[in-house]
């Protein structure tokens, strides 16, 4: 037993001096000061954080906190949740960013039917009217449906995560109440959300709603958030500032800058109120970044290496807080590896708050379950769900539940709908007292049952009043197939001519029509039809005299029709196709005057080779026999239409135009792209079939149209042979 003791005597002098060399050595480590990253809302200089981040890490500089504002909340999100700043750099320099601020859906996602609302002269932007009547306007410009897609996507490896304490490091999103002007810090919840929250620059975007509350940008109420890392428990801030200064009224140009404007002008002061709160031991940093702007997201990488020199530029005072390799190694590996191997989905659930049939919207789902996820297919299917034009915002979460990963689609009703006004107009005059005016306005009702019926009522006022309305039924939940019926009056100038240049008079033509359809799409690229059409009408000798007199008529029409679309953009395409082929036979067997058949051909391809975009189209209407009584001839001219006419001035048995049309963008301005444009024409209308194009006229137009947010606008010079001289401006389809 002595010598029992003895040892353990020994033993015990031996191992306590190293147990408490071991014990001082992890209270040094655990006893280091816990450092935090206080990052600044700046738009497109906020890549600079990039570049600062990358430099602490050469110095094995520990980061414990991470808040951001803005885009700091997008840099320090994705940093926290494991995102090197090699792969950020990567990503955030290789998106398009003003492509992601744009929410119109592309053009091949859109229904067959909503690409036939292109043809329209109506703007784009649509006042909403509530089922009381009640006029309703988007809560932004944008809803951010792109940049939704964007943060999710890159979000994806931690979307599983709730808690986001739980990130790699510790993070908080600053945003701010607009009904309060409060900050609001988001700890919890969905990173790509809150992120996208901190980011919302008002009026640009629409609030995002967390929590009851409608959330805009952070810098309204907190920019550089250094309070809200001390509270996380920093001991040592340190700041990056890359706000952004004021413009002068040169750079007002846009409507990030102006946004950002009124967004700088609030946060230049709760900026200076946080950096009044440094203490000696925290440490500031503010790259100088010189003239780029909130809005400048194509210089986006140009501030990266700005960030590393503001970072490199205060290495002396870095190096305190720099840990020797061994601990920065274990610090690194405690945080933990992103995981970016794509789970298996067990299932695909829709979250539908709208007033669709879900079945409606999971008709647009293509991705199977059983395999891992596709982030570009369910893109893709979000993108289909979202060209319904049914929703304020369509997005995806990848969720876990009883052990299975899966997909929640989450699609949000526009709040300013159901029903919406839109307002149009095309103007032409000839310099010889002939002109044309036409104000249009359309009212539709969507989703007037859960197939996503609609009910549309327009009016157009001018030189060719028109009341039409029309219901568009689906008849089953992928609309593969719908009925279509509807009515309309109409009053349009008919010219009369005797043989090809030779008018004799002019009509006044009242037209009270009503037309059922059914038919079925192929997908979103085309569609085919059946109908029948009645109509009554009179018409009225306008100019002409004893030549020519009054009468009435009846009509009955039986119709086939098959259109196609594959345009990526109706007005100012760059690749595609869109045409049609129809055949309209009347008939006395539906109570009509005349037995006669016509045809219609329509096409046109574009294609693009750098700012230039080369368009090549025909347009033919014949009737088989040359027998269409006065009623039933064509009509034809107008912009691009054998310009130097007025619309529809020219009729015939048979009109037909070849047309080649040349598109330069000429400016780089992505919210406001302006084309200047030129078109040759050849054709005309003619009284018999043997005269189809060989007694034609030359026509030719050169026009400017700007891509504006209410629609595509066009103001040009179209000249014909003859002396025809026009000027048009309208809004609407070109080709």
């Amino acid at each position: 037993m002595h010598r029992i003791a003895l040892v353990l005597m020994i033993t015990t002098a031996i191992t306590l001096p190293l147990k408490g060399v071991a014990s001082e050595k992890s209270v040094q480590q655990e006893e280091r000061p816990k450092i935090g990253l206080a990052l600044s809302g700046g738009g497109a200089r906020g890549a600079a954080h990039i570049g600062v981040i990358r430099v602490l890490g050469e110095l094995n500089i520990p980061i414990d906190y991470i808040a951001g504002t803005s885009m700091g909340s997008i840099i320090g999100g994705l940093y926290a949740s494991g995102m090197s700043t090699d792969e950020m750099e990567k990503q955030l320099t290789s998106v398009d960013w003003l492509a992601s601020f744009d929410d119109v859906s592309k053009r091949e996602d859109k229904t067959f039917r909503r690409k036939l609302d292109d043809s329209l002269y109506l703007v784009k932007h649509k006042a909403g009217i509530s089922d009381e009547g009640e006029l309703k306007l988007p809560g932004g410009i944008l809803q951010g449906q792109r940049i939704d897609l964007l943060l999710s996507k890159f979000t994806l490896p931690v979307s599983h995560v709730k808690n986001f304490d739980k990130l790699s490091i510790p993070f908080r999103a600053v945003a701010a109440d607009i009904e309060t002007g409060d900050s609001v810090v988001l700890s919890t919840g969905s990173l790509a959300k809150a992120m996208r929250a901190s980011m919302n620059i008002p009026g640009a975007f629409a609030p995002v709603t967390i929590d009851g509350k409608l959330l805009v940008d952070g810098g309204v109420a907190n920019n550089l958030p250094i309070n809200v890392v001390r509270e996380m428990g920093a001991d040592i801030v340190i700041a990056i500032d890359i706000s952004t200064p004021l413009y002068n009224k040169e750079q007002l140009k846009n409507v990030l800058n102006i946004s950002g404007q009124l967004v700088g002008l609030l946060t230049r002061k709760n900026t200076e109120y946080s950096l009044a709160t440094l203490t000696k031991k925290d440490i500031v940093i503010i790259p100088q970044l010189g003239d780029i702007g909130t809005g400048d997201f194509e210089r986006a990488g140009e501030t990266i290496p700005v960030g590393e020199k503001a970072a490199r530029d205060k290495t002396s005072v870095l190096q305190r807080l720099k840990l020797p390799k061994n601990q920065y190694e274990l610090h690194l590996a405690k945080r933990g590896q992103r995981q970016v191997a794509a789970p298996n989905i067990a299932f695909i659930r829709v979250d539908n708050q709208s007033r669709l049939h879900d079945d409606v919207i999971k008709s647009k789902v293509t991705h199977k379950t059983g395999q891992p996820l596709d982030v570009a297919q369910i893109e893709n299917d979000i993108g289909r769900i979202y060209g319904l034009n049914q929703f304020e915002n369509v997005n995806y979460e990848l969720v876990e539940e009883n052990g299975e990963s899966g997909v929640v689609i989450h699609a949000v009703e526009k709040n300013w709908g159901p029903n919406y006004l839109q307002f149009g107009i095309i103007i032409s005059d000839n310099f010889e007292g002939d002109n044309s005016v036409n104000l249009g306005a359309a009212y539709t009702r969507t989703g007037i049952n859960r197939l996503n019926g609609e009910w549309r009522t327009a009016l157009q006022v001018g030189e060719d009043p028109l009341l039409l309305t029309e219901i568009y039924q689906p008849l089953d939940y992928a609309n593969k197939f719908f009925i279509n019926a509807s009515a309309f009056a109409q009053q349009r100038n008919l010219n009369v001519f005797q043989s090809a240049g030779n008018q004799i008079g002019e009509y006044r033509v009242d037209r009270l029509a009503t037309s059922f359809a059914v038919g079925m799409n192929f997908d979103t690229w085309g569609e085919l039809r059946f109908g029948i059409r009645r109509t009554s009408g009179e018409a009225d000798v306008r100019v002409g005299g004893s030549a020519l007199s009054d009468f009435n008529f009846d009509s009955g029409s039986f119709l086939t029709r098959f259109s196609f679309d594959t345009i990526d953009d109706a007005y100012f395409p760059k690749k595609g196709h869109v045409g049609l082929l129809e055949g309209r036979f009347f008939s006395n067997s539906l109570g009509g005057d005349d037995n006669f058949d016509q045809l219609r051909l329509e096409y046109l391809r574009a294609k693009t080779w750098g700012r230039n975009t080369f368009l090549a189209g025909l347009k033919y209407s014949t009737t088989l026999d040359d027998d269409a009584p006065i009623y039933g001839l064509f009509q034809i001219g107008g912009f691009t239409n054998l310009s130097g006419f007025n619309q529809g001035e020219l009729t015939g048995q048979h009109t037909g135009v070849l047309r080649l049309g040349y598109l330069r963008r000429i400016n780089d301005f992505k919210l406001l792209p302006t084309y200047f444009g030129a078109s040759l024409e050849y054709g005309g209308a003619w009284q018999e079939s043997g005269d189809i194009f060989d007694e034609g006229t030359a026509a030719a137009s050169i026009f400017i149209g700007v891509d504006s947010p209410i629609g595509p606008i066009y103001t040009g010079y179209g000249h014909a042979e003859g002396g025809n001289d026009s000027l048009y401006f309208f809004l609407g389809k070109l080709f």
